[in-house]
């Protein structure tokens, strides 16, 4: 036994040679491999460059460099995203190109350094799964677009995989490293008047390190701080950003409006004539889908023009309110309705708002579309994007999922998965609420921190009845979902 224990490490005695250039290999190997996943997600982040350059300019796109070139800005699109914009063409970049470059840069720049962070903790398997949910066509087919959704999603995306570096490991953030989470975040929440609600989890997750185990406290102090920063954000906009109002805010009340005298009747809302309540009921305006139809002149955009007859200015606010407290049970009605078109739930696989684009929207502001070779892939990403895999809906349930086994999170790994299944969560039932469109981009971050969560969980502890009763949670969700795509006939296209 003596014999042994010297030519073994045991106590008091040296380890022998070889035992310790294979001690000493080992945390080489670990860091060697998430060189390696940074240098992956660098050659897909090439790759993409390449492939899609110079990137999709939507309608949305298209307004805003019009903004970029007039320098008159107003708030419906974000002008912290067209001031940005107007810096990179002040410096002699045209096009929607920088725009592009920065979401494709940040997007696999976090997802590189994510994928690392994962296999320094001896997560390879994971950090591999990361860099293929990065290339899935669904998510980077929207990515490529130039859109506020793009840059909140690399902007978020990036501030999580710089924070996972220290955070997975159970370290601190070093002070500028903090400083450039904030930035990314601070930007993330500037370019979506939502995006609130999956800035400021991931703050308090990524910046504070909670351990998330009050959750009645913790819950109210993220709740408290998403208000508080929604609030500033029409300030900030129109004063600090100097972007005229457009009245953006307008809406979500008509909205409202429009779906409680769908299901209260007409005479919800007596500001309207019921007259032009049936007219737009009658014309298909009055859908869950989307609220565009009731804003579009060649519609129904009667119903806002007698509104603003009746209930001008900030009284829309009043009669928003005082319709839903009179009529609670029709705008719960409508809520729910249009949530379960965000989720594309029980809904039909074929859904308008679903496709990422394949091309840009036509313009003579110089804004050109990427080669043909990329409608292939966007024909996919729109077939996975309709699919059982492609619901919101699922990954909302994986998130739930996360919370559920990983809650209360005690270590590094565990603490970043369930910042990230909150941020979807909580994203993703604000829709709920706040939401006014059912498209398919909106969701992009609640799906890819959903699939970050997953990841992040993997190996931390939790107990099998718990990942048996979660899986089957996700496997009930999957089910209905089949059966509505089996079911339901194909969505008609709005007005």
């Amino acid at each position: 036994m003596a014999m042994y224990r010297s030519r073994s490490t045991g106590f008091g005695a040296q380890p022998r040679r070889g035992t310790t250039r294979a001690l000493q290999r080992k945390p080489i190997g670990t860091r060697r491999q998430a060189i390696a996943a940074c240098l992956v997600a660098a050659l897909l982040g090439g790759i993409t460059l390449a492939f899609f350059w110079p990137g999709v300019a939507s309608y949305d796109s298209v307004v805003q460099y019009r903004q970029v070139l007039s320098g008159d800005y107003d708030d419906w699109h974000p002008p912290a995203m067209a001031r940005l914009w107007a810096l990179f063409h002040g410096l002699g970049w045209h096009g929607q190109t920088p725009m592009f470059v920065l979401q494709i840069l940040l997007y696999w720049g976090g997802l590189g350094l994510f994928a690392a962070a994962l296999t320094r903790s001896g997560r390879s398997l994971a950090a591999l799964i990361v860099l293929l949910v990065g290339i899935w066509p669904p998510l980077l087919g929207w990515q490529i677009a130039v859109l506020k959704d793009g840059q909140m999603v690399g902007a978020l995306v990036a501030a999580v995989g710089l924070a996972s570096w220290w955070r997975v490991a159970g370290r601190p953030l070093p002070i500028w490293a903090a400083g450039l989470v904030v930035l990314l975040l601070g930007y993330a929440t500037l370019v979506r008047f939502n995006a609130a609600f999956a800035s400021v989890p991931l703050a308090f997750g990524l910046l504070g390190g909670l351990r998330w185990e009050r959750p009645w406290l913790q819950g109210g102090l993220v709740l408290a701080a998403i208000a508080a920063v929604i609030a500033v954000l029409t300030p900030i906009n129109q004063r600090l950003l100097d972007a005229a109002p457009s009245g953006v805010e307008r809406s979500l009340p008509l909205f409202d409006l429009a779906g409680i005298a769908h299901h209260a009747g007409p005479q919800a809302v007596p500001q309207v004539p019921a007259s032009l309540w049936r007219r737009a009921e009658a014309k298909g305006c009055l859908t869950p889908i989307l609220w565009d139809p009731i804003g579009d002149e060649k519609a129904c955009g009667y119903i806002v023009d007698t509104l603003q007859r009746t209930a001008p200015g900030k009284s829309l606010r009043s009669v928003w309110i005082e319709t839903i407290a009179t009529h609670p049970l029709a705008y719960a009605t409508h809520r729910i309705a249009h949530w379960n078109s965000e989720m594309r739930a029980w809904m039909p696989a074929t859904m308008p708002g679903t496709g990422p684009l394949a091309g840009s929207e036509p313009n003579t502001l110089g804004l050109p579309s990427p080669a043909k070779r990329i409608a292939g892939f966007q024909t996919l990403g729109n077939t996975l994007a309709s699919s059982v895999a492609g619901a919101p809906i699922l990954w909302f349930a994986a998130a739930l999922a996360v919370l559920f086994c990983a809650w209360p999170a005690r270590d590094g790994a565990g603490s970043i998965a369930v910042t990230l299944a909150l941020s979807a969560i909580v994203t993703e039932l604000a829709f709920g609420v706040v939401g006014v469109a059912s498209d398919y981009r909106y969701h992009c971050w609640g799906m890819l921190a959903a699939g970050l969560a997953v990841l992040a969980a993997t190996g931390t502890r939790t107990s099998p009845p718990r990942v048996f009763a979660a899986a089957l949670g996700v496997g009930i969700v999957a089910l209905l979902v089949i059966a509505a795509r089996w079911t339901l006939p194909p969505a008609l296209p709005p007005l």
